[in-house]
């Protein structure tokens, strides 16, 4: 090769790969190429999807030298794969899981627990509803007549000493049996029939007596008895059946009259007494230490 002459066109050793390129190249008898990725012998090769591992590096071929059929590429030293490093991810999917699990259907739940508690709410209700009806009717139902503990404001106002129609028995002055005593009227206020009470009652061995019919059942029983005095505590002796009770008969002065009103001095008074099956006698006497200044004007019984 002599100054100012380059040689030929053509690129030595025809290691030029775009000799084609130039039109002494193509003078030289240079092709383009015809496959591959435009440089001359370039192999293209079609991989099927999936072909290719992972974690391995595809084989590449020296410039200018075509990589052989066959021959499999080596790993690239530089790489590794993730779960090959320590606490990497994990190469089998989550056991017994199929997947990502579905959570429990909380909203599902909620709706029935809420049902639930609007039943016993309901329920509840009803029942309430159910128990004041029945209050109502209890009441509505209810006696309003005195209980027995009750004392009576005024005496009964029949005479007959025979029980009618469940009714206990009741006396009045003028029906009572008497011993040592009288009947008058002239002294307001009295509730027996006609305004009559038995009077003269203060001294010894002065009584009344009532024989009681009628009585149903044997037992305690209250025995009331009204009563006048001067504004002056009295009592007496009370016997039932031949049998004294051991305690006096209270005529006291509980409305607290003022001494020698006997108009104001009406009130009444109760003992306990036992009585049988039937008939029964009952007498109240002035004996020996009691304080007999009072009238008696009405005898009756309830139950004790």
């Amino acid at each position: 090769m002599t100054p100012g002459n380059n040689g030929a066109s053509t690129p030595e050793d025809n290691d030029d790969p775009f000799g084609y390129l130039y039109a002494d190249g193509q003078a030289n008898g240079a092709q383009p190429p015809s496959g591959g990725y435009g440089y001359p012998n370039s192999v293209s090769r079609v991989r099927a999807v999936g072909q290719r591992q992972y974690g391995q590096q595809a084989p590449t071929a020296s410039y200018g030298q075509v990589p052989q059929q066959g021959t499999h590429a080596q790993p690239n030293a530089h790489y590794a794969a993730p779960e090959t490093l320590p606490g990497g991810a994990p190469t089998t999917g989550r056991q017994g899981g199929g997947g990502r699990g579905r959570g429990p259907n909380t909203k599902g739940l909620l709706i029935g627990a809420v049902a639930v508690v609007a039943a016993v709410v309901i329920g509840i209700s009803i029942a309430m509803l159910g128990d004041s009806s029945d209050d109502k009717k209890d009441d509505a139902g209810a006696s309003t007549a005195p209980t027995a503990s009750q004392h009576p404001t005024t005496a009964p106002s029949a005479t007959s000493s025979v029980a009618e129609d469940g009714e206990l028995p009741k006396i009045d002055a003028k029906a009572m049996n008497l011993t040592g005593t009288t009947t008058a009227s002239d002294i307001k206020g009295a509730k027996a029939d006609g305004g009559v009470y038995v009077a003269g009652f203060n001294h010894v061995g002065a009584k009344v007596s009532w024989t009681v019919n009628g009585i149903q059942k044997s037992g305690s029983y209250r025995l009331y008895v009204g009563y006048g005095i001067p504004g002056v505590d009295a009592n007496a002796t009370l016997v039932v059946n031949g049998q004294a009770n051991p305690k006096p008969l209270n005529m006291a002065n509980f409305s607290h009259q003022p001494a020698g009103d006997w108009e104001k001095g009406w009130q009444s008074t109760w003992a306990l007494v036992n009585l049988n099956k039937g008939t029964n006698t009952i007498e109240i006497a002035c004996n020996d230490g009691n304080q007999c200044d009072a009238n008696l004007d009405q005898l009756w019984l309830a139950k004790g």
